[in-house]
């Protein structure tokens, strides 16, 4: 996929963040833009900014759980039904979760799952036979810097980043080995300055409020429009794996070189930084 004009791409997760900046910059590019998330507040703020940016210009909406198969499947139909194709598929709706594994609950651990994981797998599975359809398709999965390199506190979201990626890079294969149409690209941002730290849930024992306020003010650094432009240049140019951020890079590289290694560093470099008052 050489253009994004005219091409019909699907974003979820886009009532904020990377998901807004990513339909902003879509938008700018000639696509047509179905988008949903589960706030419908953040996501009519979104349609209205793209409206406002490209001019009149077909935007769907639509609030929708990706946890839910059936309604990513309803999802799916519907926007192939009502726009005719489908281009792109940006699977990037997330959560998180800060809290030591044994305080963690199994509900917030498959809250995690639910989002991060099999909602990324939903969106795949339900778009995929339309992107094929299309010719000229592509898939892309947001994990994280968090997917390339394990951080105490974070199992649940480790658990998921790490399992979108491997689930990713095998349907890369799949497509290539099927030579069926569809590009597939895997995503690693590292601190982008959104508010997913601030609508984290976290454990008893930590200080969630003390934890985003560490996020947005020491390792946030990249915005979420040079993530979206990073993204994009990565989707064009077909690359597998997109890690965005100086700071993911920085770190990729470094766990490459060190290997199981790096996790003693972390370890110690987190247990003097990471806000936990109910460990101290």
């Amino acid at each position: 996929m050489r253009t994004l004009d005219g091409k019909v791409v699907v974003i979820t997760g886009a009532g904020s963040g990377i998901g807004r900046a990513l339909a902003l910059n879509a938008a700018a590019k000639g696509a047509v833009l179905a988008l949903s998330d589960w706030d419908e507040v953040g996501l009519v703020e979104t349609a209205d900014l793209v409206a406002a940016q490209a001019g009149v210009r077909e935007v769907r909406t639509d609030k929708v759980d990706v946890r839910d198969r059936a309604a990513m499947k309803a999802y799916a139909e519907s926007v192939h039904a009502e726009l005719g194709r489908v281009n792109v598929v940006v699977n990037n709706a997330g959560v998180a979760l800060h809290g030591d594994f044994e305080e963690v609950s199994y509900e917030d651990f498959e809250w995690v799952l639910d989002v991060d994981f099999w909602g990324v797998v939903h969106g795949t599975k339900e778009f995929l036979p339309y992107l094929i359809e299309s010719g000229d398709g592509h898939v892309v999965n947001i994990s994280s810097l968090f997917g390339l390199m394990g951080v105490p506190g974070q199992t649940a979201y480790n658990a998921a980043k790490f399992g979108v990626r491997g689930f990713t890079e095998a349907l890369r294969q799949e497509m290539l080995v099927a030579k069926r149409p569809v590009q597939v690209t895997c995503v690693h941002p590292g601190g982008i300055k959104t508010a997913i730290a601030r609508n984290a849930r976290a454990t008893a024992s930590h200080d969630q409020a003390a934890v985003a306020r560490m996020f947005d003010e020491k390792l946030a650094k990249t915005t979420p429009e040079k993530a979206a432009q990073v993204i994009v240049d990565g989707v064009l140019a077909n690359r597998a794996r997109v890690v965005v951020g100086t700071d993911a890079k920085l770190l990729d590289l470094w766990v490459r070189i060190v290997g199981p290694r790096y996790q003693r560093v972390v370890a110690a470099v987190s247990s003097r930084v990471t806000p936990a008052p109910g460990r101290r």
